[in-house]
């Protein structure tokens, strides 16, 4: 369990809040909006109206006990940098930020940010991948090359090994899980047999994966 502040409780931060509470995180949440907080209450452990970048209300959170600063705001680019600018002067261990263009990234990141989550392009790139093609199911992009897939098994493969397969040797791509019937399960050897209504968990290049399953072939 982590201790977590959330700056920002829009539609982006709500859904964070919602996963994080899940999870069983204990949350922060901070927002200017009444309205805002009041919908995000049932999902955080609590919760301040309050202005982020205003340094004596931020300051007055304890920024150093939190063990990740989430800043979610979207409506206002020049509060967010303020914010994650003053969160670092504060002492905070880690911050993530969010960012709706590539601009703000890179300026996001000079200003202090660990890490910049930038969701219209991690929308963008799970859409472009899910209509390349219908094997694909789900798609988690981890940097410029490299992609965990989910897909379905082809028919070739039905009935054969892992290790019949050889795929790793082959094409460089591990299979990290097998979901059957709604359940995944990672825990996956050379000896696992593999049935065509089932779907896989691939971890590999992108190029390499998209041979292996003859996608864009």
């Amino acid at each position: 369990m982590k201790s977590i502040l959330l700056i920002g409780a829009g539609h982006f931060g709500k859904h964070i809040a919602i996963k994080l509470h899940e999870l069983r995180h204990q949350i922060m949440a901070v927002d200017i909006s009444e309205e805002r907080i009041q919908a995000v209450l049932p999902y955080v452990t609590r919760a301040q109206i309050g202005d982020s970048t205003d340094e004596q209300f931020l300051r007055s959170l304890g920024i150093r006990n939190y063990d990740v600063c989430i800043v979610t705001i979207g409506d206002d680019f020049q509060n967010s940098l303020e914010t994650v600018s003053l969160l670092k002067e504060l002492g905070a261990k880690k911050v993530i930020a969010r960012a709706s263009r590539g601009v703000q990234e890179k300026f996001l990141l000079r200003n202090g940010a660990d890490e910049v989550i930038y969701p219209e392009k991690q929308l963008a790139s799970w859409i472009a991948a899910r209509c390349t093609s219908e094997h694909i199911l789900d798609y988690i992009e981890l940097d410029e090359n490299y992609s965990i897939f989910e897909l379905n098994i082809p028919a070739t493969w039905h009935g054969k090994s892992i290790a019949q397969l050889d795929i790793r040797k082959k094409y460089g791509i591990n299979i990290l899980g097998i979901r059957c019937n709604g359940t995944l399960d990672m825990n996956v050897c050379p000896e696992t047999v593999l049935q065509h209504e089932n779907s896989v968990y691939v971890l590999g290049h992108r190029n390499a994966v998209l041979k292996c399953f003859h996608i864009f072939k």
